[in-house]
């Protein structure tokens, strides 16, 4: 298994182990990607010199690119500051100290999941090969006598943190490696970047890449134990997601849109939507794992559609 250790702002540290929230957007001033270790393995927190401490992490999800103010929409506190104001100075400080930055600059963000943040008595001092040099950050495997040694002591004190677990599905083990037999659970914000990433940035039903108009949807709500699973969810503009929401839409096992008659009795209108009954869907995650849940179609027609 691979750990990777990145540089952290102190300031976002000390803000996000004060809120405790249950994912957090480990952001990068510029794009870029990043490649150094897979979905769910450990992402930890060093300070910044002269604090030579591993001071906590998460489990990695995904690394994306998006607008500054999509990320703010999709996070808020959880990319480490009060307001998005503050946010958006805090880029403006890295990128350009001149005030010039664009309005909505695109930043890397590494999503992660259950953060833990470890009291200053139970801080780990790095490795002792670490650089004062290194910038972003630097991979260690469990199997070498550094990575082994780090991830031991990180699980120690992980013992007695709630992290939340969920088992992971038939034929998932060989996609996040043995150690993931029980893996954490995502969050919201990780479960709207895992579905927008799923459906390349396209909505299922009518093809617009629009990206801020673009919602992911639930499709068992998570208000009614839906889980943040790709597999319950839905990419979809922004009007199809209210309607869909609402029982006025829906989709068959087999990826075809239904449309409620009840949307012409309510509202004598809706035309444009009707139209959409019996078209397949246009778009569709690539992974066929990551496609819509039989389970979850037929529980929105039994309990959302309104036929």
């Amino acid at each position: 298994m691979k750990i990777w250790v990145g540089v952290t702002d102190n300031e976002w540290y000390h803000y996000l182990a004060e809120l405790q929230p249950d994912e957090v957007n480990f952001w990068r001033p510029g794009g870029g990607g990043f490649r150094a270790i897979e979905p769910y393995e450990p992402f930890l927190f060093k300070l910044h010199s002269p604090y030579n401490f591993i001071v906590g992490g998460g489990f990695f999800i995904r690394h994306t690119t998006l607008p500054l103010s999509l990320v703010w929409d999709v996070f808020e506190q959880k990319n480490g500051t009060e307001t998005y104001e503050e946010f958006y100075q805090k880029i403006k400080g890295y990128r350009d100290s001149r005030g010039s930055m664009e309005p909505n600059p695109s930043i890397g963000c590494s999503v992660l999941t259950q953060p833990f943040f470890f009291p200053e008595e139970e801080w780990i001092p790095v490795p002792d090969d670490w650089s004062p040099n290194i910038v972003q950050g630097k991979s260690y495997d469990t199997e070498s006598l550094q990575g082994g040694r780090l991830w031991d002591q990180v699980e120690l004190r992980l013992q007695s943190l709630p992290i939340e677990l969920e088992k992971s599905q038939v034929g998932e083990e060989s996609r996040y490696g043995q150690e993931y037999l029980a893996r954490p659970r995502l969050g919201q914000g990780g479960f709207r970047l895992e579905v927008t990433e799923a459906y390349q940035r396209r909505c299922a039903i009518s093809g617009e890449k629009v990206l801020p108009v673009l919602q992911a949807s639930h499709i068992k709500p998570y208000a009614r134990s839906g889980p943040h699973r790709v597999q319950n969810g839905l990419l979809l503009r922004a009007d199809l997601h209210i309607l869909f929401d609402q029982g006025y839409l829906t989709i068959t096992g087999d990826h075809f849109v239904e449309a409620s008659h009840k949307m012409k009795d309510d509202f004598e209108n809706g035309k444009e939507y009707l139209e959409l009954h019996g078209h397949p869907l246009i778009n569709m995650p690539v992974l066929h794992d990551q496609h819509p849940s039989d389970t979850y179609i037929q529980w929105h027609h039994e309990h959302i559609y309104l036929g």
